[in-house]
């Protein structure tokens, strides 16, 4: 494990060090294999896709399914893998610390944190602290795997930027490599929260149509995902065409 997954990581790395990426998110081995032939240079899991895929919501895979579902994903590809590992699989830093160790494992590039418990945001020094363990337990794992710290705190209660900008800067100074707060697209307030964290990349979430890479890049935004977004598509798509026929005795 130590040496197999090391270009992956290497070049994950070189990704966000300058110019912008896209990294969309697939929920199994024929997505992240079409999402290679089209010429995407790493790829990202999605909790709610894996969780969709396994007739569950989102926020309801265990431990062990979101680890069987990296292994997946990193064995399917030669891209890097970045996880979407949800808020660790623990509220506690010493759990985090251990989860992120066995996700570390799975062969991914990249894990990202949330300061979301599923009930509730952490106390800004809990969620430092977790952010503190992740870091600790990659650099012990010996690989080279970037920590995205996200805060959820605009996603679930419409924080104000303020507070979320005070968030991402307190995970980057506990270790996290990238920073993400899923929701926030205005080009005014990305280009704030770019420049409060610079040098640290700034990922963002293409969350409607009318977010647009080339307008977030122009202000120094080094990472594009597109979350649940292709799964939730997708899943729109089969659901309509079962109804046709279901209902009209065709297909749409």
């Amino acid at each position: 494990m130590s040496t197999q997954f090391s270009a992956q990581r290497a070049t994950f790395r070189q990704l966000h060090e300058s110019g912008h990426f896209v990294l969309p998110n697939p929920w199994d081995i024929g997505g992240a294999r079409r999402l290679a032939k089209l010429g995407f240079k790493a790829l990202a899991s999605t909790s709610a896709g894996a969780a969709w895929a396994l007739g569950k919501e989102d926020g309801e895979l265990t431990l062990d399914e979101a680890l069987d579902h990296l292994r997946m994903l990193c064995a399917a590809t030669d891209l890097p893998v970045n996880a979407d590992f949800e808020a660790g699989f623990a509220d506690s830093p010493e759990g985090v610390a251990a989860n992120v160790t066995l996700a570390v494992d799975t062969g991914v590039a990249g894990v990202s944190i949330e300061d979301w418990s599923g009930a509730s945001i952490y106390p800004l020094p809990l969620a430092v602290e977790r952010i503190q363990a992740a870091r600790a337990a990659i650099d012990a794992s010996g690989q080279d795997v970037l920590l995205v710290g996200r805060s959820e705190g605009f996603r679930i209660n419409k924080s104000p930027l303020r507070e979320t900008i005070e968030r991402l800067t307190a995970y980057s100074a506990a270790g996290a490599d990238v920073l993400y707060a899923p929701w926030i697209v205005e080009v005014a307030e990305v280009k704030e929260m770019v420049a409060a964290l610079a040098p640290k990349p700034l990922n963002v979430l293409l969350h409607h149509p009318g977010v647009r890479v080339d307008e977030l890049a122009a202000v120094g935004v080094r990472r594009f995902s597109v979350g649940a977004r292709l799964a939730s598509y997708t899943w729109a798509a089969f659901e309509a065409t079962a109804i046709s026929v279901r209902d009209e005795g065709h297909l749409p």
